[in-house]
């Protein structure tokens, strides 16, 4: 592949916090919505928590020389909110930001920038007990936490993430019960969706206010271009749905100086949406400096009945459809279809819907496959490897079509806990044995390592 990418492409990895610290009840750590989550009967894969993960708490100085051998030029990783604010609000566990200032200063030392992600579905406990993201007042203890987090590591920090896929903190946590905290409501999960853009928008406005030059602030959404399986208008019109839920529910606002048309319809007799106040628009259409776009799949939509007949009743994953007929086309360890030109798909439409989107960032991209070991320990993965090449290659088509796109970051570097799946999921380019935290290196670390350095720009 001939190298188009802009001068100045950006190489990383990315993790989050919980999926790889461990180290939950140490030096001050309060509970987060996941903890409490884990230990619910049946609600993870194998009763796992979030120990050990790959308990980079106390390992990250040998995962920061992974990066160092990978090559990479940034690292997108998130702090943790219940490590530096173990109730959500008040004091500061000091602990916690120290550990997280060694971990940027030593970044910084090799040459590596850190683009750091504030929240990553990871809410103190303590303010889930007081309504969590359906409760506005959590969008207030979101922004004093980013000013909180920005004051005390403003200097040595230049990219500054607010959110972490709203979407599924909102849809999957509040409506499907499938994720933290576990809730299956209607109304409170289109508030929670509101609130999370809310607080995005005070806390750019708050950091903004006290930024210092080169700082630079934008948000990660998840993007998966919804396609009707038919030509049918049944069909057409639930993938417009879908589109509007997952993805119109958060750009518009974001973007578009608007709230996604067509949203109070769809969920008629679900909401009064007496949540939205005069003046959120404005806040939650902060101007940006960058947007994350993380691309695993297309969803592929067909009309279906609700399964809930009463609005009343109904949650809002309920807007009558079906997701499970997948094309005839490779699958993931997962089962998610691979169709790398969603990618390009995803890039170029945002452009087009929104003029004036700020530059982009592909900051997730990755998937799962069976390992295979050899006589030498090494971890043979050629589909993740084919996998990372076509996605690179179709952000590369990205590029050449036009988008401002300034940098790839894959998921991820470690294996980790991967949410209600627990530990039976890989995603890392670099495998964790979970009773040792031995490091081995994957077939495709050395892949993108080479790839990296033929691909690098000036």
């Amino acid at each position: 592949m001939t190298s188009t990418f802009p001068p100045g492409f950006r190489w990383g990895v990315a993790t989050s916090a919980f999926q790889i610290e461990g180290a939950t009840r140490s030096d001050g750590r309060g509970p987060s919505i996941w903890d409490t989550f884990a230990t619910v009967p049946g609600a993870v894969a194998g009763g796992d928590t979030g120990e050990p993960a790959a308990d980079h708490y106390h390992h990250w100085p040998r995962d920061l020389d992974l990066l160092t051998g990978l090559g990479v030029d940034s690292y997108r990783f998130s702090v943790s909110w219940p490590r530096i604010q173990p109730s959500g609000r008040g004091r500061v566990e000091r602990r916690g930001i120290d550990f997280y200032r060694r971990v940027v200063e030593a970044l910084r030392a090799r040459g590596i920038e850190p683009f750091l992600t504030l929240y990553h579905w990871d809410l103190p406990q303590a303010l889930e007990d007081e309504g969590g993201w359906r409760a506005r007042d959590t969008a207030e203890r979101f922004a004093e936490y980013a000013a909180l987090v920005h004051d005390e590591l403003g200097d040595v920090v230049d990219r500054w993430t607010t959110l972490n896929e709203p979407y599924p903190c909102a849809i999957a946590g509040y409506g499907e019960g499938r994720h933290a905290p576990g809730a299956r409501e209607g109304h409170g999960a289109l508030a929670a969706a509101h609130h999370l853009l809310l607080g995005h928008g005070l806390a750019t406005r708050a950091m903004r206010a006290r930024a210092r030059p080169g700082h630079r602030f934008g948000i990660v959404l998840n993007q998966s271009p919804a396609v009707p399986v038919s030509p049918s208008a049944a069909d057409i019109a639930a993938a417009a749905r879908q589109d509007t839920l997952l993805r119109r529910q958060f750009t518009d606002p974001l973007f578009g100086g608007r709230y996604a048309p067509g949203l109070i319809a769809m969920f008629d007799g679900v909401s009064d949406f007496s949540f939205r106040r005069d003046g959120d628009l404005e806040t939650i259409g902060q101007p940006l400096d960058y947007l994350g776009v993380n691309y695993y799949y297309r969803l592929h939509v067909a009309d279906a009945p609700y399964r809930e007949p009463d609005p009343a009743r109904r949650t809002a994953a309920d807007i009558g459809l079906d997701t499970t007929r997948l094309p005839d086309v490779p699958r993931t360890g997962m089962g998610w279809p691979v169709e790398p030109d969603g990618l390009t798909d995803a890039l170029v439409g945002l452009r087009d819907e929104y003029p004036g989107l700020p530059p982009m960032y592909v900051t997730e991209n990755g998937c799962v496959y069976p390992d295979l070991a050899d006589e030498r320990g090494m971890v043979a993965d050629d589909q993740r490897i084919a996998f990372l090449r076509e996605h690179v290659e179709a952000a590369r088509a990205a590029v050449a079509a036009g988008v401002d796109l300034r940098g790839y970051f894959c998921w991820s570097l470690l294996d980790n806990f991967e949410w209600a799946h627990g530990y039976k999921h890989r995603f890392g380019l670099v495998h964790v044995d979970y009773a040792t935290q031995r490091r081995t290196p994957r077939a495709s670390y050395h892949w993108y390592r080479d790839h990296i350095a033929a691909h690098r720009t000036p």
